[in-house]
């Protein structure tokens, strides 16, 4: 079956760097278009950054918030989407997740995800 787990989370100084994995199995990974989201307490989950797949030339979207800091990249042959965080601030804490993306319109939008990780926590804090 569809199983997506992240790791890397932990707790960083402000300024600091971690870098998230998400591990695929149960699916091709390469003809997927993968993508991060996190949610804080009490509020939505909010899309991060997303990758295209096979055929798309690796393209790469941001939030807003994160342009510059994070890069999403994938290694099909590890089964692996990353999203390395530089620059880490305190509200970048939340708990992150990954999904796959079947659905093509606005890639910020959850509902185009139809598998998600169980979430890793990331705590930016001095």
């Amino acid at each position: 079956q569809v199983q997506l787990v992240e790791s890397g989370g932990g707790l960083v100084h402000p300024g600091g760097s971690l870098r998230l994995s998400c591990t695929a199995s149960g699916f091709t990974l390469d003809y997927y278009a993968m993508g991060w989201f996190r949610q804080a307490p009490g509020k939505e989950r909010e899309g991060v950054s997303w990758i295209s797949g096979r055929g798309s030339g690796s393209r790469t979207e941001y939030a807003d918030s994160v342009k510059g800091r994070f890069t999403i990249s994938r290694d099909n042959a590890k089964n692996t989407v990353y999203l390395q965080m530089n620059a880490l601030k305190p509200e970048d804490t939340a708990v992150y997740y990954c999904a796959r993306r079947v659905v093509h319109s606005r890639w910020s939008n959850v509902n185009e995800y139809d598998y998600w990780g169980q979430g890793t926590q990331v705590t930016v804090s001095s």
